[in-house]
C-alpha cells in the first residue's frame, strides 16, 4: 500500500480547539473548527488528531517501501473509492496511469503527486491487488459561503476582491492562509499594523464548509511627527509640504495618509529626490527613513536623514548626432534650459522628449536620445550632452484592445495614430493615448507595450476602463439663474457603441422653456468627418432683464473635419425663426414705456446664415488640461435669404499651466463683433449679452447697454452689445477634501467690456425740434468692469452643481450685479 497526506494543503476535520492568529512579521495559521447548526445532518467522522504542540508535522510523503517488496504486474483495472462528488472517470483521467501498463514505485509516485497537485483531495493512497489498481481519495471540501466578522473601516466588498477563495471553490489550508496575509496587508496599508486574522470553518453536510475570516482591526497607527535631519536649504515644514505621509491631527479624519505605512515611506524618499534635484542638489540622498514606534504604542515617529550635498546649475549643453538630417543648432534651441540656470532633473526629461519629437516629426522613428551627465564639483556645473543616435528599428506587430465592455473596437482604432505595421514612434503612441481618452468615454486609458513575434516586432496594448455614457434624468430645483425648473433629459454619448452622440432634452423653468434634439455622427460617411444635426424650440421670459419676450424655432446643420494634427475646420449651417413679442401697451405713442428703438424691434424675422470655424488645440489633455493653449475663431454669415442680414465674428483662447496636481493656472479670452450689412442694423435678438456664468459678479444680461428711460417704472431694459472682450484668470485651489466626495474649487477674476450699438439703436425723436437725437438715457460705455472671487464645483447626487462667491471691484453705475451664484451645468 502507498499513502500520501499533504496536511499542510488540507482540512483536517476534527481540529476543534486549535486557535491561531496572524501577525505582520510571520503570519501563521491554524483553524478553529465551529460546530455545525443544530439543524445540520452529522458532520462525516473526524479524522485522527493532529499532533501534539511541538511534535513535527509530516510535510513530504511517507516513503515507498522497498523494490522488492512492491508488488508487481499488468493494471487490469483501475478501481476508485472514497469519492462522493467527482466522477471516478475524472479521477482516473489525472493518473498517469493506464490499464495495460506495468506498475512500478515510479508510477505509483508519480500518481499521487499528479493527483494532490489537482487539489481536490486531502489524502490519496493506492493499492495493487491481483491486477486492480485501487485508488483511494479524501476529497477537499467545497466552499459554501465566505464570510468576513469583525471588519469596520474596510468594507466587505474591498475584503472579497482581495481574497482569492471564493464560494464554489475548492477549500485548501494553503489558498485560505495565502488569503489571511492578503487580508492583513490590505490593513497594514490602511495604518492599522497590529490587525489580526483567525480562519475558521464550519462543517456542513455534503463536504462542504463555510469559511469566515474573523478580523481584529486593532487601533489605527497614526504618525505622531515627521521629523528631517541633515536639512539645511529647506526647513521642515517644506519637507513636510514633500512627503506625502501626514502627521496625525483630529482635524485629519479624512485623509488616508495620517497613518504609517512601510511602503509610504519608500515613495516619500522618491519624493524628496525629485524635490531636491529639481532645485539644483545634484548630489542629493536619503541616508535612511525611520518609524520608530512611540513608547506608549500610540503611533509612530518617522525620520528622514537626507545628504543635501551642494547646489549645481547647468554647464556646458551640448548636442551630439549623427543623423544627416538633424542640425544640431536648431536641436540645441530646443533645449528649455540654458548654461548657468539651476540644475533641474525635470527640465532634462523635458529636453529628452523635445528632442526624441523633433527628430520624429524631422522621419526619424526610432532614434535613441541620451543625457550624459559630467558633475564637476569644484565649480558646482553639470555638463549635459545629449547623445541622439538612431536607435534600433521596431514596428508595431498587433494592438490589442481590452477592457471595452461597450464600445466597438474600431472607435478605438481611429483615435490611434498609428496602426499594426507602423513604425514605432512614442510620441505618436503617447498622442493615441490622449486622444481615445478625449473620448471621454472611459475612466481610465492605459497603452503599454508587449512582446511581439520577432526582436523588431513589439505590440501595443490598449487598456481602458468603461464609464457610463447615457444619462436619463428628471430633476426639478430651484437656481439663482432660472429659478424653479423642471428638467427631462436624454443624453448617450456612446450610442450603440458607436461613438455617436444622441441628446434630447425638454426644460420648463420661469424664465425659459426649451425642447431640443441633437444627433453627431462622429465619422460621416466612414471618413474622418464628423456630421449633426440640430433642432430646437426656445422661448424666453426675461421680462425682468429686458422688456419683452422671444420666441424661437430653428434647425441646424454641422459639419467638422481635421485640418491637421492638432488643428480642425467646422461648416454649418442656421435657418430659425425669431419672434420677439413687447407689450402693445408699452410701446403706445402716449404712454411710452420702453424706448422707440426697442419698439421697432418687435415681430417675426427669420433668418438664413452659414458659417465656418477653425479651432488649434495644443492642450495636453482634451478634459482636464494642465499645459498647452487653444484658439477658436467662428464666423457666421446672415442673408443667404431671410430677412436678418449681419457678419457675426467670435474668437475664443485659452491657456494652461499645472503647477502641481493641485494647483492649474488657466488664462482664457473670448471677444466677438457682430455688423450689419446691406443697410440693415444688428436685431436685439442677435446682440451679444454678457453676464452670468459668462461673466461672474453680474447678473444674466447684466453688463453693456442699458435704456434708463424707463427706469422709475422698473424697466432699465438690457440692450446687448455689437462688440465685447472678456478675459478670465483662474487658479484651481485645494479643498482638503478626498476625492470622491467630488470637489473642486477655483479662484478667479473676471474682466472685460460689452457695448459699441449702431447710432440708429441709440437715437429718438425731438418732441421739439422733430429731428434725430443721441438719447443721453440709452448707457452705452465701453468702460471696464472686473470681478474676482472662489468658484466651487460639486458632482453631487443631483448632478453637477456650481457655487460662484463674487466680489466686484469695477463696474458701471447701470449694470446689475450680484454677490451669489449657484446653478447646475450646461449638459447640452
Amino acid at each position: 500500500m502507498y499513502r500520501h497526506r499533504a496536511r499542510s494543503a488540507a482540512l483536517v476535520s476534527g481540529l476543534a480547539g486549535l486557535l491561531a492568529t496572524t501577525a505582520l512579521a510571520s503570519p501563521r495559521l491554524a483553524f478553529a473548527q465551529v460546530p455545525a447548526p443544530p439543524s445540520a445532518a452529522p458532520a462525516a467522522p473526524a479524522a485522527p488528531s493532529p499532533p501534539a504542540a511541538g511534535a513535527p508535522t509530516p510535510t513530504a510523503p511517507a516513503p515507498a517501501p522497498p523494490a522488492s517488496t512492491v508488488p508487481t504486474g499488468v493494471v487490469q483495472r483501475i478501481l476508485v473509492r472514497g469519492n462522493e462528488r467527482i466522477e471516478p472517470t475524472t479521477v482516473i483521467s489525472y493518473l498517469p496511469i493506464s490499464v495495460g501498463e506495468t506498475i512500478d514505485p515510479a508510477k505509483i509516485d508519480a500518481g499521487l503527486k499528479a493527483l494532490f497537485r489537482t487539489d481536490l483531495f486531502s489524502d490519496v493512497k493506492m493499492d495493487f491487488n491481483n491486477g486492480d489498481l485501487i485508488v483511494t481519495v479524501v476529497e477537499n471540501p467545497i466552499i459554501n459561503r465566505v464570510l468576513f466578522e469583525g471588519n469596520s473601516s474596510i468594507k466587505e466588498d474591498k475584503l472579497k476582491d482581495e481574497v482569492t477563495v471564493r464560494p464554489r471553490g475548492i477549500f485548501t489550508r494553503a489558498k485560505a492562509q495565502q488569503d489571511v496575509g492578503r487580508i492583513v496587508e490590505l490593513y497594514r496599508r490602511a495604518g492599522r499594523i497590529s490587525a489580526t486574522v483567525t480562519p475558521q470553518i464550519v462543517e456542513l453536510p455534503q463536504k462542504r464548509v463555510d469559511l469566515i475570516f474573523k478580523i481584529d482591526e486593532g487601533p489605527k497607527s497614526g504618525v505622531l511627527r515627521v521629523n528631517f535631519m541633515g536639512n539645511k536649504a529647506f526647513s521642515d515644514d517644506d519637507l513636510r509640504n514633500v512627503v506625502v505621509t501626514e502627521q496625525s491631527h483630529w482635524y485629519k479624519f479624512f485623509s488616508s495618509n495620517a497613518n504609517y505605512d512601510p511602503d509610504r515611506l519608500e515613495y516619500d524618499k522618491e519624493q524628496l529626490r525629485k524635490y531636491y534635484r529639481n532645485r539644483g542638489f545634484y548630489d542629493f540622498r536619503v541616508s535612511s527613513a525611520v518609524a520608530e514606534l512611540a513608547s506608549d504604542k500610540n503611533g509612530f515617529v518617522v525620520t528622514y536623514t537626507i545628504d543635501e550635498g551642494p547646489e549645481y546649475k547647468f554647464g556646458k549643453i551640448s548636442v551630439d548626432t549623427d543623423l544627416k538630417k538633424l542640425d544640431k543648432n536648431v536641436l540645441l534651441a530646443l533645449v528649455p534650459f540654458r548654461r548657468g540656470d539651476v540644475y533641474q532633473d525635470e527640465k532634462i526629461e523635458q529636453a529628452t522628449d523635445a528632442l526624441t519629437f523633433a527628430a520624429g516629426a524631422a522621419g526619424f522613428a526610432f532614434v535613441d536620445v541620451r543625457p550624459r551627465y559630467v558633475p564637476d564639483r569644484a565649480k558646482g556645473t553639470v555638463d549635459v550632452n545629449f547623445d541622439i543616435k538612431e536607435g534600433p528599428r521596431v514596428y508595431i506587430d498587433r494592438i490589442d484592445i481590452v477592457g471595452n465592455t461597450r464600445t466597438l473596437d474600431y472607435v478605438i482604432r481611429r483615435q490611434m495614430n498609428v496602426s499594426e505595421g507602423d513604425a514605432y514612434n512614442r510620441v505618436l503612441v503617447d498622442r493615441s493615448k490622449s486622444q481615445v481618452r478625449s473620448l471621454g468615454f472611459f475612466k481610465n486609458v492605459d497603452i503599454t507595450e508587449i512582446p511581439g513575434t520577432a526582436p523588431d516586432r513589439t505590440g501595443l496594448l490598449v487598456k481602458v476602463e468603461e464609464q457610463p455614457t447615457g444619462e436619463l434624468s428628471f430633476s426639478a430645483g430651484y437656481s439663482s439663474v432660472d429659478q424653479l425648473v423642471v428638467d427631462l433629459g436624454i443624453t448617450e454619448r456612446n450610442f450603440r457603441g458607436r461613438g455617436e452622440d444622441v441628446r434630447a432634452r425638454i426644460s420648463l423653468g420661469s424664465l425659459r422653456q426649451q425642447v431640443d434634439f441633437s444627433f453627431t455622427e462622429p465619422r460621416f460617411l466612414d471618413r474622418n468627418l464628423a456630421a449633426g444635426i440640430d433642432t430646437y424650440y426656445y422661448k424666453y421670459d426675461l421680462s425682468q432683464y429686458q422688456a419683452y419676450t422671444q420666441q424661437t424655432v430653428g434647425m441646424g446643420l454641422r459639419m467638422s473635419f481635421p485640418l491637421s494634427l492638432n488643428s480642425t475646420g467646422t461648416l454649418r449651417y442656421t435657418l430659425r425663426s425669431d419672434n420677439v413679442q413687447i407689450d402693445p401697451s408699452f410701446c403706445d405713442p402716449t404712454s411710452l414705456v420702453v424706448s422707440v428703438s426697442l419698439c421697432d424691434q418687435r415681430g417675426t424675422f427669420l433668418t438664413s446664415a452659414v458659417g465656418y470655424g477653425y479651432r488649434l488645440d495644443k492642450r495636453n489633455d482634451a478634459i482636464n488640461p494642465t499645459r498647452g493653449f487653444f484658439v477658436e475663431m467662428n464666423q457666421d454669415f446672415a442673408g443667404l435669404g431671410g430677412d436678418v442680414r449681419y457678419i457675426k465674428t467670435e474668437a475664443d483662447g485659452g491657456w494652461y499651466y499645472g503647477f502641481n496636481k493641485t494647483y492649474n493656472l488657466s488664462l482664457l479670452g473670448s471677444a466677438g463683433i457682430i455688423e450689419g450689412w446691406g443697410g440693415d442694423h444688428v436685431r436685439i435678438n442677435d446682440r451679444f449679452y454678457k453676464g452670468g456664468a459668462s461673466f461672474r459678479g453680474f447678473q444674466t444680461a447684466g453688463i453693456g447697454p442699458r435704456d434708463l428711460n424707463f427706469a422709475s417704472t422698473g424697466q432699465a431694459d438690457a440692450l446687448g452689445g455689437d462688440v465685447y472682450a472678456i478675459g478670465t484668470v483662474e487658479l484651481t485651489v485645494p479643498t482638503f477634501l478626498p476625492e470622491q466626495y467630488g470637489i473642486k474649487a477655483a479662484l478667479f477674476s473676471d474682466f472685460g467690456t460689452l457695448g459699441s450699438l449702431d447710432n440708429v439703436d441709440k437715437s429718438k425723436i425731438d418732441p421739439t425740434t422733430g429731428a434725430t437725437v443721441i438719447d443721453p438715457l440709452i448707457k452705452d460705455d465701453l468702460g471696464l468692469r472686473a470681478s474676482a472671487g472662489l468658484s466651487i464645483f460639486w458632482k453631487s447626487p443631483m448632478g453637477p452643481i456650481r457655487f460662484d462667491l463674487s466680489q466686484i471691484l469695477k463696474r458701471e453705475y447701470y449694470d446689475r450685479t450680484e454677490t451669489f451664484r449657484f446653478s447646475t451645468s450646461t449638459r447640452f
